[in-house]
């Protein structure tokens, strides 16, 4: 499994039918990367992101609880 499958697998909990699109936008925008390229270098600016992002259209405790384990993963 691919970093950015776990990615999505991990936040599909969190963002339902929306996940594959909000995170490669995340990845596109934010780290200007295709999102199968995503590597873990890159998780902490992604976790960020999506801490910001998500934390629009959830509840920013559920926003930062994803955007952490995002960041935590290997």
């Amino acid at each position: 499994m691919t970093l950015y499958e776990k990615a999505i697998t991990l936040s599909k909990p969190y963002l339902g039918p929306a996940t594959e699109s909000f995170i490669d936008r995340q990845c596109k925008t934010r780290l200007k990367i295709e999102p199968p390229q995503l590597m873990s270098s890159q998780l902490a600016e992604l976790s960020k992101w999506v801490g910001i992002g998500g934390g629009l259209i959830m509840d920013q405790a559920k926003a930062n609880e994803l955007s952490a384990k995002l960041a935590a993963l290997r």
